[in-house]
């Protein structure tokens, strides 16, 4: 769980880019799990969005996987009324941004880059501190059941029904 502080810095990172990016019409933060951990889209089903976000990385991973070109930076996604562009932001996070038709490609990928690269640390060093606060247990092993030895029995000892 990411503290609140740390959210509300993503949160005003989003909105800072609206206002560096006019043409931005909606920004979202998610997991790679596709959950949602901030989001400035009005209009728009943030959760939907995120899921859709998680299943386009999977397969731009898999693409730059599959043509040796590396660990995925970013994907962009244009459509009639727009694009979808969506960077990398740390080691567990993506940063999705929508915009109008006519934006400055250039001055989106500059800003984006900036951002995702603000929220992944952000959002990395609340994960490093939550995994540092935690306690660390070690597995209790399960316990031992002890059974009663049976004294062995030497071959003279042994005998079968039919040695009689």
């Amino acid at each position: 769980m990411v503290p609140e502080e740390d959210l509300a810095a993503v949160r005003d990172e989003l909105h800072r880019l609206r206002t560096r990016v006019p043409q931005l019409t909606g920004a979202l933060a998610a997991g790679v799990d596709g959950l949602v951990v901030a989001h400035d889209t009005p209009g728009l089903d943030p959760e939907g969005l995120a899921a859709l976000t998680a299943a386009s990385l999977g397969v731009a991973v898999r693409v730059a996987d599959a043509t040796g070109n590396g660990d995925f930076r970013e994907l962009l996604v244009r459509g009639a009324q727009g694009y979808v562009a969506t960077y990398a932001a740390g080691r567990t996070a993506v940063l999705t941004l929508l915009t109008k038709d006519r934006v400055n490609v250039g001055r989106l990928h500059l800003e984006g880059r900036r951002a995702g690269a603000r929220i992944g640390e952000l959002l990395d060093a609340a994960e490093a501190a939550a995994a540092a606060a935690r306690p660390v247990t070690r597995p209790t092993p399960p316990p031992r059941n002890r059974t009663t030895r049976v004294p062995r029995t030497t071959a003279t000892e042994a005998r079968t029904a039919t040695d009689s």
